[in-house]
Parts: C-alpha cells; structure tokens; sequence
C-alpha cells in the first residue's frame, strides 16, 4: 500500500522543484497555455506491468488541484504496447509542466513491477514467498517496494528499524552469532524479531541453539541449502527460512524447491528497465 500523502508529498514537492526550478521556460514563453484547457492521454508503449499512477495523478494535484486525472488500468494490471493506461483533463500549461516527473515515476515503478513480476511467476504455483531488500534508490524506497508490491512481491522491512537482521559483518562485530543475538535480544524492544544471515551448517546451527526468528541462507549452493532447510526443519516449525544471494529467473525455482519460506531478490529493483511510457495531447 502506499503510505499517507503526508509521508509522499514533501518527496514529490521536491522533485517538482528539481525539474521546474525558476519556472518551466518553454511553457512559460507560450504564456497564454495558462488560460487554455486540454486533455491527454498515457499509452504504454511496450507490453509490462503499471505501477505509480496515483502518485501521477498526485504530481498534477499538486500543481493544480483543478486538473482531472483518470487511471483506465488498475495498479499491478499487465497491459499490452499501445494501451492506453490513463486520461488527463486541466489546464495546458498543468499537463506540460507536470509531464516528465509524473511518467518518470511512473515508467521507473512500471519498470520494477514488470520485473517482480516475472520473478514471482516463475515460483506462484509454489508456497515460497518472493521478497525485496533494502537495495533501493536513495529517496525512493516507499515506492520502490511499493513497485515490487504491484508485481507479485511480498515486502522486506522497510528500514533499518523495522527488524533484526544479524548480517556478516554483525557477526564479525560481536564476536559470533550467539554474542550476536544474546546481547541484542538484550535491548530490542517486543514483539521486534531477529534474523540471521548464515554461510554454514556450523552457522545454521547456532542460529537455532539461540532461537533466532529467521535464518537466512546466503549464497548456499543447492544441496547446503536442502541440507539447512532439513536441519530447521527438524529443530523448530516455528523458524521462517529464506535463502538469498545471486538469485537470477534461471535459478529462483531450483532455490524455492529447497522448501525454503522466502527468497530475497534486489534483482527487480535493482536491475529492472523502466518500462517505456508516452503522453500524448489530444488537438
């Protein structure tokens, strides 16, 4: 879900200044555009996965709380090249100025929705969850992961407070995983739980011997990763398993057969292609 606009309308605010600064020159020098109504349109211009036009539909609000905007697909509908995805009705000057923002966002959401989910269909007829990570673009992790949602993604914490995550370099800090998790278990607060990142079987086990909530398997080769998933298994129902590390759309099936719970992927955000969208005015 996307947060309140109260969270999102300082983030859009700014990239309205960045693009417009001291006034839109073009627009501006056509200056009776101001006084004239139009209508546009939003066509997809290749086949993929919408994302981002309420945050669209926001950018023009905030530019003019007059401007009509009317969304034709619903938020994670696959479309077809040459759909026609969304309407605009305002004021022509409105519709210039807020059109590079509004389908920047749009074809950049677009574009990791359409990547999510060709990962997730690959492993829907199977109970592992796909779930993002924190590898986002600074300023865009709310609608990112809002992105990944659309496409078939289950959402990882949002931020650094939102859970425990032991990574290696946690371990190597506090000395071991059991130094790890005792002395955190120590401070965080209920019902916050703790995951921990493991490389080994050695690992793994120490990972269930002080009752960790979550044990990640990073990097394990498939048979190392059966063999974990077993051993979790057999200690504890309860214990949630993912499996993380050089996950591609060759291998994700192959690791969600492991039985793991989830499998973290940065791939769709990371890696994703903006999905190529156009505005067009209607004369």
């Amino acid at each position: 879900m996307l947060p309140s606009w109260i969270v999102l309308d300082g983030l859009l605010t700014g990239w309205l200044q960045e693009d417009i600064g001291r006034g839109d020159r073009t627009t501006l020098g056509l200056a009776d555009l101001g006084k004239q109504g139009g209508k546009a349109y939003w066509v997809a211009k290749e086949d993929g996965i919408i994302a981002g036009l309420p945050v669209a539909k926001r950018i023009f609000y905030l530019l003019d709380t007059a401007v009509g905007f009317r969304a034709e697909v619903r938020e994670g509908e696959p479309v077809t090249q040459g759909t026609v995805i969304a309407e605009i009705e305002g004021r022509l000057d409105t519709l210039l100025t807020g059109e590079r923002v509004a389908l920047n966002l749009a074809m950049r959401l677009s574009g990791i929705a359409t990547m999510t989910q060709q990962y997730a269909e690959v492993i829907a007829d199977l109970p592992t969850r796909l779930v993002d990570t924190r590898k986002t673009t600074p300023g865009l992790r709310i609608l990112e992961k809002y992105a990944a949602l659309m496409g078939g993604a289950q959402n990882h914490r949002m931020g650094l407070d939102d859970g425990v995550m032991i990574k290696d370099n946690h371990i190597a800090a506090a000395g071991g995983i059991a130094q790890a998790i005792d002395r955190i278990r120590e401070r965080m607060p209920y019902p916050v739980t703790i995951e921990v990142e493991t490389e080994s079987l050695e690992q793994v086990a120490e990972a269930i011997a002080h009752q960790a909530d979550i044990i990640m398997l990073d990097n394990m080769s498939l048979d190392l990763m059966r063999t974990a998933v077993k051993k979790i298994r057999a200690a504890h129902q309860r214990i949630k398993i993912e499996a993380s590390g050089n996950i591609s759309l060759e291998t994700i099936r192959a690791v969600a057969e492991t039985g793991v719970d989830y499998i973290s992927s940065s791939a769709p955000i990371t890696r994703s292609p903006w999905l190529d969208l156009s505005m067009r005015m209607r004369l």
